[in-house]
């Protein structure tokens, strides 16, 4: 049985079907009660419908499922070449060529004093900002984990040699590699030259490093080059966890912080350093999950923004990647709570619902690209598979898997499950 916006029952479904409808149509304007109720029978769709048989990483075909998606994109970047940030340069960055530079999003000309320091406007992004290191990084990590994808679906060297050559040029070559620093990232001008906030636009290295791990077999990067990658993400993991920026970031109260831990269990599994493994594990469970996750599985301080839906979708994103990289037969975090339930799963379980069915988020539309999500939420297909629940799974095949939207791109930074599922 499929509904208006594509999702579809399964047959354990079909007794909640005249409520949900009818919920479908009520949600424009819910009140409290029907909100519960509402949200209650989508829960109930996804609780009752889990009759499948167990799910494990060898019964979820991602090559099935992604490779024409995968080699689609990937032969379309063979012909493509790396570009760094080398290639461009704002005159109000206070670094040099081979330094990252990007500007505060919400921050804006003050009407009231033009030529003096900017000011805020939560969730509504400045398109006068300089962002064209930010684009770079992003197309690195859209173009490179797609490459290693498709060696890995393939074993085709051609896309292991291009995506060596990308890898070469960010963080080898001495003309066009990038400084193992965020220091002057998100800039407020006429308040900071570089901010720890800014630290977030490397959330973009995570499938990176990923692909560099899985990449190490085909020999596409020679044995020094190789070496020099790793000791890239080694010097920014010391400057992530030692400099002012990085600890202030650290200690940010919402996704930022979720953010710095899953990039240094990121690029701290690439180069085996295992205390900052052990730092992140157990971070997650006495600072991210107590501080972040309410009882009722909600990210309350994304809630409290402008863009609430899709900053609860983000932070679950970097959560479910955090419980990927971190957990152990030993420590799993993908089941951790605490002494009241809270934990990743929970959080799944509040968001679930409105995936499935976005009509009923309690809450106003986001300011700004609120139509374009969800999109294949790799929280879910993560979450399928270590709660063993099918109907994750099914609802994660279900939504879009790619976007062409610069601020979707942006937000959405696990593209490629195959490189973590085997």
């Amino acid at each position: 049985m499929r509904y208006a916006n594509g999702y579809q029952t399964t047959k354990g479904c079909r007794p909640f079907h005249p409520l949900v409808c009818s919920l479908r149509f009520a949600s424009r304007g819910l009140r409290p009660g029907l909100y519960a109720v509402g949200r209650f029978a989508v829960f109930a769709c996804l609780i009752f419908s889990h009759t499948s048989p167990a799910v494990s990483q060898k019964s979820v075909d991602l090559a099935t499922i992604d490779r024409a998606r995968v080699l689609k994109a990937a032969n379309q970047y063979l012909s493509e070449e790396p570009i760094t940030i080398t290639a461009s340069s704002s005159p109000r960055s206070a670094g040099g060529l081979h330094d990252f530079f990007s500007e505060a999003d919400y921050w804006w000309p003050d009407p009231k004093n033009p030529t003096g320091p900017y000011i805020q406007r939560d969730g509504m992004s400045n398109p006068d900002n300089f962002v064209e290191h930010r684009r770079a990084l992003m197309r690195l990590s859209v173009q490179v984990p797609a490459l290693v994808a498709a060696w890995k679906l393939t074993r085709d060297k051609r896309y292991a040699a291009h995506a060596a050559e990308h890898l070469r040029a960010w963080f080898v070559a001495e003309g066009t590699r990038m400084n193992p620093n965020l220091q002057y990232a998100q800039a407020i001008h006429g308040i900071t030259t570089g901010r720890g906030t800014g630290i977030i636009d490397t959330i973009h290295l995570v499938e990176v490093a990923r692909a560099v791990e899985v990449l190490e077999p085909a020999g596409a990067l020679s044995p020094s080059d190789l070496a020099k990658t790793k000791q890239w993400f080694a010097d920014y993991l010391q400057w992530m966890t030692t400099s002012k920026n990085g600890t202030d970031e650290r200690d940010a109260k919402n996704n930022h912080a979720t953010c710095w831990v899953m990039q240094v269990a990121a690029f701290a599994h690439l180069v085996g350093n295992q205390k900052l493994l052990d730092y992140c594990r157990e971070r997650f469970k006495t600072v991210i999950v107590p501080n972040q996750v309410a009882v009722n599985g909600s990210f309350p301080e994304e809630l409290r923004r402008t863009k609430p839906y899709g900053y609860e979708l983000f932070n679950l994103e970097a959560m479910a990647t955090v419980c990927r990289i971190l957990s152990t037969p030993q420590d799993d975090l993908f089941s951790f709570q605490t002494a009241d339930g809270r934990g990743f799963r929970r959080a799944v379980e509040y968001m679930a619902p409105f995936m499935a069915e976005k009509k009923l988020w309690p809450l106003k539309p986001d300011v700004m690209y609120y139509e374009e999500w969800p999109k294949r939420q790799v929280s879910l297909l993560f979450a399928g598979i270590a709660f063993n629940r099918p109907d994750y799974i099914e609802l994660w095949r279900r939504l879009p898997a790619d976007s062409t939207v610069e601020e979707v791109i942006r937000n959405y930074f696990i593209r490629q499950p195959v490189l973590w599922v085997n």
